[in-house]
Order: C-alpha cells, then structure tokens, then sequence
C-alpha cells in the first residue's frame, strides 16, 4: 500500500439509521455537526443514515420500501395511466 494516502484522523462515530431507528458505533472520517450520547456514557459525532444492513432488503430478506424524498409518489403519479392499463 502507499503511504501517505489514507485519512490519520479516525474516531469513533454514531451511525443512525432513520428508516429504522438503530444505531451502531464504528470508526470513521466523515464529518459531522450532531452529537449524541451513547450507551457508554460518552457523546459521539453522530452521521444519519438512509438505509443501513438492518433496513435493506438484500440484509433483511422483507421487501420494505423506504421513501424519504418522495420518489415512489412521483413515479407512482408519472406513470399511473401506464400501470392502470397493465392491471
């Protein structure tokens, strides 16, 4: 591996998942401006997450839809004559 390209600045960050409400501890780089206090008693960065292992389909095995910003209602509307026909 080379040096020199990899981040140094790793520390411990709370990962949300808002579809679901879990959370996970893990080490990361990514930027955050929430925190949050964790099971042991100590305030972490916290990063919410769309979708996480404990949400996705592929990892659950239940075909769950997740609709944050609306998509599925505009594809539902955009395209509702053509699904109409095809019942």
């Amino acid at each position: 591996m080379k040096n020199g390209i990899h981040p140094s600045n790793y520390r411990f960050v709370v990962f949300q998942d808002m579809s679901n409400g879990t959370s996970f501890l893990s080490k990361s780089t990514a930027p955050s401006k929430e925190n949050i206090k964790w099971e042991d008693g100590n305030e972490y960065p916290l990063l919410k997450l769309e979708i996480s292992n404990t949400s996705h389909p592929f990892y659950t095995g239940k075909m769950k839809l997740v609709d944050t910003a609306g998509r599925v209602d505009k594809f539902m509307n955009r395209y509702k004559d053509h699904l109409d026909k095809k019942k």
